[in-house]
């Protein structure tokens, strides 16, 4: 709390400040900040001062004062980008406003001139980071040319995430982390020989597919079924919900026979993958129905010893699916496999319903021996707990 000195001496700077005298004003905060130099406010306002007055070296001095006493005041770090930018550091003004709006309160908590200055730091700020990804790119171009497809992809990837314009997501599974797995959002379909036979079904599960929507339509259920009393987060919308849907072809791991039975050619199809097992969890696979208008909200999946793979089999324009910082349009027959342990969303934006088949494998990263002792782990605490585990992993 302030003294009433330092009240008094606040109050004043104001008055000759709101009267465009400067140089009362700078003599006034010394006299105050020889009293107190932890007067966080009267450094700034200081700063200001000498900013007026053209003094940008001792404006640069008041905001190091500021900083020293607080190295995260969001106030003096806009300054200092501010006054670099005036002084034609336009290198070192964009890296400033980074620092400051990383440090920056809800713009809805900003009088207007500072929404608006933080609004053009924001600016600033993308086109040096445009800027400087051109230069990067035309630099490293001949280095970057020798590259197979896949590497300029994690090459690209690595230079939006070292111009921080490329967010980082890490792995956040729900249960299980096995340690040593990249983080990688969708795997490169050279990882996975299987992928052509796989797509190569796709007429045959459609016709299946199409088969069991006409005849047991009420054999999908709700994708997300939580008891109310739980807490649904980002779920709530869709909890119980017949606008995303599920066809089962296994239950805790094992498979329902009939339902199996009346799509032959896509359990074929599935079982011909290597599927995640782990008993009562895994392996899972399903025709998921999103209907028009539906957004699956970010989330993650529950372990990162498995990867998820899609196959779209009915898809109106309009749907979209992202994970981590790379978002992705599906093709009819075109299946790719991501890391569902980094937050992902999924949208259908039409007027028609979309349906993909969703299954699961094991993390090619991963040995037979480790694959055998994970799902070892995994069945001995659920033995040991005694529960049932949920019906996806």
């Amino acid at each position: 709390m302030s003294t009433p000195a330092e009240t008094a001496t606040h109050q004043s700077a104001m008055r000759a400040m709101a009267a465009g005298d400067f140089a009362r004003a700078e003599a006034v905060l010394l006299e105050g900040l020889a009293r107190n130099r932890g007067n966080l406010a009267a450094w700034l306002n200081l700063a200001a001062v000498r900013r007026q007055r053209q003094n940008i070296d001792g404006a640069f001095a008041a905001i190091r004062e500021a900083l020293t006493i607080d190295a995260r005041d969001f106030r003096a770090l806009l300054m200092s980008a501010t006054l670099l930018e005036q002084i034609g550091q336009a290198k070192q003004a964009a890296t400033a406003y980074g620092v400051a709006l990383a440090n920056a309160p809800p713009d809805s908590l900003l009088d207007a001139p500072t929404r608006a200055a933080v609004a053009h730091g924001r600016e600033v700020q993308a086109k040096y980071a445009r800027d400087l990804g051109d230069f990067i790119r035309a630099a490293s171009e001949d280095v970057r040319s020798q590259c197979t497809p896949a590497e300029r992809r994690r090459l690209e990837h690595f230079i939006g995430i070292t111009l921080r314009v490329t967010p980082r997501y890490p792995q956040l599974p729900l249960e299980y982390y096995f340690p040593g797995l990249p983080p990688i959002e969708f795997y490169e379909r050279e990882e996975f020989p299987w992928l052509e036979a796989f797509e190569a079904a796709t007429p045959a599960i459609q016709e299946e597919l199409r088969t069991i929507l006409a005849e047991d339509a009420a054999a999908f259920n709700p994708y997300i079924h939580y008891g109310e009393h739980l807490p649904l987060d980002q779920w709530r919308e869709l909890n119980n919900s017949p606008r995303w849907t599920a066809f089962d072809f296994y239950d805790h791991g094992r498979r329902v026979e009939e339902r199996c039975r009346r799509a032959p050619r896509t359990i074929a199809a599935v079982e011909a993958l290597p599927q995640a097992k782990v008993p009562l969890r895994s392996p899972t696979a399903i025709f998921s129905v999103l209907k028009p208008k539906t957004h699956i909200p970010p989330h993650t999946g529950v372990a990162n010893f498995r990867l998820v793979t899609h196959l779209p089999l009915i898809l109106p324009p309009g749907c979209g699916f992202r994970v981590g910082s790379e978002t992705r349009e599906w093709r009819i027959g075109e299946a790719w496999v991501f890391d569902d342990t980094i937050e992902h969303e999924a949208w259908n934006d039409s007027d028609e319903t979309r349906v993909i088949l969703i299954c699961d494998i094991w993390n090619p990263r991963l040995s037979e021996d480790e694959r055998r002792a994970i799902a070892a782990v995994i069945a001995a605490t659920d033995t040991y707990n005694g529960t049932v585990p949920p019906a996806h992993v």
